[in-house]
């Protein structure tokens, strides 16, 4: 488990794996704002043990990746989908990995931002995928999976100045965002501001993914055209994807959904042998 960049097409693309190269591959697409790092280590590792060889890797604009250029306007974002780079931009960047790294195809699973980045990768290069597993995310309609306001009001928060600044606001807004039925791991929560913090923090390029997430198209024609195994987790309690975005995007995909009961915009570590185990099942439809 090291860490190695991938140089390609104009992009550097910060990425880690877990388990045997001879395994199925499974790529992992985290969320807004959020490095690879953010796949908890134990994770990936108990994925890799499930029998797969797990990779994961920062966005552009986050952690260790390309930082892009452009300036953002957020309600220009919105009304008139103008943004610095799209999701599909994004999920481009997650085809040039693969191809980097030599794989034809791969199980993709994306949470959040990750998940409508796995949905475009599957709808723009549907030979690269496997299978397609939707994590709290959303089908890019403006009629479901809205945030609750005071949730949406923590994302717009002023980035921190400080290493103590950030760490006490990503546990705050973690507590504020997580999962009601499980309990809060504030140790954890802290353990990984410190180490986003330390391998380099990109608030310009947090309001550029942002931007690509308010500028996004409605993908439910698209996915709905979309045959293969897929499931949607989400839970019951997200403040920051309203489950009805889980529910629409399992409809538009004919998925299986799975909602959390409790389960907030997080993975609680009480949750991760039933997200392992339905990942694995859908993963053994492809084969």
């Amino acid at each position: 488990m090291t860490e190695q960049t991938l140089e390609t097409e104009g992009i550097t693309l910060c990425h880690e794996s877990f388990g045997n190269p001879a395994d199925p591959p499974l790529l992992l697409v985290m969320g807004l704002a959020a490095p690879m790092i953010w796949w908890d280590d134990e994770f990936c590792t108990q994925l890799a043990t499930a029998g797969f060889y797990v990779l994961r890797f920062d966005n552009r604009d986050v952690g260790r990746s390309t930082w892009w250029t452009g300036r953002v306007n957020l309600p220009r974002a919105y009304f008139l989908r103008s943004a610095p780079y799209s999701l599909a931009d994004l999920a481009d960047d997650t085809a040039v990995l693969l191809d980097g790294l030599g794989i034809e195809r791969a199980h993709v699973v994306g949470t959040s931002m990750g998940g409508m980045i796995a949905q475009e990768l599957t709808i723009r290069h549907p030979a690269r995928v496997r299978s397609l597993t939707s994590i709290m995310s959303t089908t890019g309609a403006r009629t479901v999976g809205l945030p609750s306001p005071r949730a949406a009001l923590a994302m717009l928060a002023p980035g921190p100045r400080t290493r103590e600044d950030y760490v006490t606001q990503l546990v705050r807004t973690s507590r504020l965002i997580g999962s009601p039925g499980f309990p809060f791991d504030e140790n954890n929560f802290r353990s990984r501001a410190e180490r986003t913090y330390d391998r380099g923090l990109n608030p310009a390029g947090v309001l550029r993914q942002l931007a690509a997430i308010l500028s996004a198209r409605n993908r439910t024609a698209d996915l709905r055209r979309l045959s293969l195994p897929s499931l949607v987790i989400h839970g019951s309690a997200d403040p920051l994807v309203h489950v009805s975005g889980g529910r629409a995007t399992a409809r538009a995909l004919g998925a299986d959904l799975d909602i959390v009961p409790g389960m907030g915009h997080d993975l609680p570590r009480e949750v991760w042998p039933r997200v392992i185990a339905g990942i694995s099942r859908i993963a053994t439809v492809s084969r």
